[in-house]
């Protein structure tokens, strides 16, 4: 199933991984020749070494790729674990994996380039180039595929898509199982995470080329970068260097993944790539190689709702703060694979992390470690909340991804927590000033009225949703 990053409600539960110890084991070492260049002291690639270690002994995945770049100097280039378990083979150098939703910065950079072309403009009504769509009165500009606001219904959410993953249908197929669906929300009043706006985004860019989505790539970026280890995936052809994918059983024993036919993720998450080739794409989009500066700017820049609610989300990239560092970046799952991709504009640093196993170990918390490797670790202090907590209590009810969603928070104490419907996990929140609490790094806002809180807006980087008050 393809999935996003879901950092602020872990998607995948943490693995801590230590930057002190390292092991001497060849898991650890890694396995690529590549391992590192000028810019790696020892003492950083020994840290980033110690984080491999912890994560391939925990048995959780079968292996990976470490990827970094600061400035013109490689941090690290390294394969760890296996490529394949049933015939005991390493990871090699330029391992090829599966990137799933990583490939969004791919979709929104073709459109921004056929902008920049003059052939289309963002915000066009996207069904100038997908004629006959039914909006149900909305106008749903190519600008709000990218950003996630369409309100269209996402196809990866709906259980039918569970019946037709592994098989070959046409592409209509999938469209016309999410065509007629309810939306969401008033396009442009919230943000969820959809996929099937990317799926039509990958038709506007056919429409507007005159080429296939994979050629058009493949011409525009893959082949002008130097990116040989990067194409459409492809779940028939036999592609040197292309590492196995992994699923976790219940009892978090490996499995070889469950069978997705790449019909499907299509614009939203069929390509493959190596940390080799991730590498050298953030350094060319994010230092003026690939789309005009406006539309660069206009990437990065994230989008707005109705209401003037500031996202944290450009157009199929993610911006963040990481320990006080500003950060790019997306990641993806898909089965049988996790990745995060990431760009520190301030520090010239790229980190790629690419997993070979979908399971509990996250991709982008490898990539946190190997960076704080690198950069070092600062130190938050949390504000202290002198309100009363009863104020903010109560259960609040509304659409997020999964479908209708129920946060209860509750006071524990003198801390805040809270609970979600569709997940067992409890949180307990963090206070950050005025009326805003933290979620790991997403962040809570309640509104309040009558001298309590009537709206709870969630804000996960990757979503932004409006629950109300039930009771």
């Amino acid at each position: 199933m393809l999935t996003a990053p879901r950092r602020a409600s872990a998607r995948l539960l943490v693995l801590a991984v230590s930057l002190t110890a390292c092991s001497g084991s060849q898991g650890a070492a890694g396995n690529s020749a590549a391992s590192s260049g000028s810019g790696a002291s020892s003492g950083t690639a020994a840290r980033i070494d110690a984080i491999a270690a912890n994560v391939l002994k925990s048995g959780h995945v079968a292996g990976f790729s470490i990827g970094a770049m600061k400035g013109n100097d490689t941090i690290a280039m390294k394969g760890y674990g296996s490529a394949d378990l049933e015939l005991d083979v390493p990871t090699p150098s330029h391992a090829i994996y599966e990137i799933g939703s990583v490939t969004k910065q791919f979709t929104a950079a073709a459109i921004m380039q056929l902008r920049d072309d003059g052939k289309l403009n963002l915000d066009d009504d996207f069904t100038k180039y997908v004629p006959g769509y039914p909006t149900k009165g909305n106008t749903i500009s190519v600008r709000r595929l990218l950003d996630h606001t369409s309100g269209i219904k996402g196809y990866t959410e709906m259980p039918k898509f569970g019946e037709i993953l592994a098989l070959d249908l046409p592409r209509d197929t999938l469209i016309a199982m999410f065509r007629n669906a309810p939306f969401n929300f008033k396009t442009g009043d919230a943000m969820i995470y959809n996929n099937s706006a990317y799926f039509l985004a990958g038709l506007v860019i056919e429409k507007v080329s005159g080429m296939s989505y994979a050629d058009y790539l493949q011409k525009t970026f893959f082949d002008k970068l130097g990116m040989k280890d990067t194409h459409y995936c492809s779940e028939a052809k036999i592609m040197k260097g292309k590492v196995k994918g992994y699923d976790m059983n219940p009892d978090s024993t490996l499995r070889n993944k469950r069978f997705l036919a790449h019909v499907y993720p299509y614009a939203a998450g069929s390509i493959c790539s190596s940390v080799n080739d991730m590498v050298t794409w953030n350094r060319a989009l994010h230092n003026g190689k690939v789309l005009s500066p406006a539309s660069y700017t206009e990437m990065i820049t994230p989008g707005v709702l109705n209401d003037g609610t500031k996202l944290r989300y450009g157009t199929g990239l993610a911006m963040r703060d990481k320990s006080g560092h500003r950060l790019i970046e997306h990641g993806g799952g898909i089965n049988g694979f996790v990745s995060a991709s990431g760009y520190y504009p301030d520090d010239s640093l790229t980190v790629v992390v690419l997993l070979n196993t979908a399971g509990i170990v996250s991709a982008d918390d490898v990539a946190d470690s190997v960076a704080t490797a690198i950069l070092g670790r600062t130190e938050t202090k949390d504000s202290v909340f002198a309100g009363d907590l009863a104020t903010l209590t109560g259960t609040f009810g509304g659409v997020d991804r999964g479908g209708n969603a129920n946060f209860t928070v509750k006071a524990e104490g003198t801390s805040l927590v809270l609970t979600n419907s569709q997940s067992p996990r409890v949180d307990t929140l963090r206070f950050a000033g005025g009326n805003m609490w933290r979620r790991g790094e997403g962040t809570l806002t309640f509104d309040m009225s009558g001298g309590k809180a009537s709206v709870l807006r969630v804000d996960d980087i990757y979503g932004y949703a409006y629950l109300r008050r039930k009771n």
